[in-house]
């Protein structure tokens, strides 16, 4: 049997300075299914209370084939946290500073989405640096529901 880690603490990857980084890195973010649960958890959160997304019938009668999820419920599916990026910049990160999107497509209760999050501008400053990420979901048809922008932050080495 392992022992514990002392004071509670877990091994972490080195962490990765705005230097490290590279133009194309990818960060592949589990699938989730939005599930009935999903939809009810980010109404309670939200405070939406638009019935669009939570009456069934409300939806079909307006020409939709299930619930409709919030747009920010979908948008929230790009969270660099549900992936190893936080790991990476443990150390590092001083906070995302902007994020923004478009919704391409409906999702539906029931839907699978696919995000992915990948490099596509690291601007140098003195002390920092500015990593931008494309995020993009898929659904379970290969279809893009969103894509939009997210910036984080970054630290440089010291020295």
């Amino acid at each position: 049997m392992k022992q514990p880690l002392p004071d509670g603490k877990r091994p972490l990857p080195a962490s990765r300075f705005f230097e490290d980084f590279k133009l194309g890195e990818q960060y592949i973010i589990p699938s989730r299914t939005q599930t009935s649960g999903l939809f009810a958890m980010f109404q309670s959160a939200s405070g939406d209370n638009d019935p669009i997304h939570y009456d069934v019938e409300f939806c079909r009668q307006r020409g939709h084939d299930d619930l409709l999820a919030h747009g920010m419920q979908v948008m929230i599916q790009t969270a660099a946290g549900a992936g190893t990026f936080p790991s990476e910049v443990a150390d590092s990160l001083l906070g995302m500073i902007e994020v923004s999107g478009r919704f391409l497509h409906p999702v539906y209760r029931g839907n699978t989405l696919y995000p992915m999050l990948e490099i596509v501008e690291l601007k140098d400053q003195n002390t920092t640096g500015v990593i931008t990420m494309h995020a993009t979901i898929h659904n379970q048809n290969d279809v893009l529901v969103f894509e939009g922008t997210q910036r984080y932050l970054i630290r440089k080495r010291v020295g």
